[in-house]
């Protein structure tokens, strides 16, 4: 698992399906939707744990990493947040363009 750096500037994000790891890698926010409505993620966000609504989970991945944007789509799982990292697990899970 990749960690934060010394500083904790650095949100890792790795998005899992019930086959395994999609993806995973640093990135400036997430958002996903939830049972409760679409959720934005930034660093240092309050840890949480939210269910998952079928939908589409956009990652803006830092500059330094690329930039860009990577979109999933996810649903029957959870997004958990705690520290530095935000997981998204979900059963049903794959990578779009």
């Amino acid at each position: 698992m990749m960690a934060a750096d010394e500083h904790g500037k650095k949100m890792t994000v790795e998005v899992v399906s019930a086959s395994g790891l999609l993806w995973r890698g640093h990135a400036e926010s997430v958002v996903a939707t939830t049972m409760d409505g679409e959720v934005g993620v930034l660093r240092h966000h309050e840890p949480m744990l939210a269910l998952l609504a079928p939908g589409e989970v956009r990652i803006t991945k830092l500059s330094d990493d690329g930039g860009g944007v990577v979109k999933a789509y996810a649903e029957d799982g959870f997004l958990s947040v705690e520290k530095t990292i935000t997981r998204i697990v979900a059963l049903r899970a794959n990578l779009v363009d």
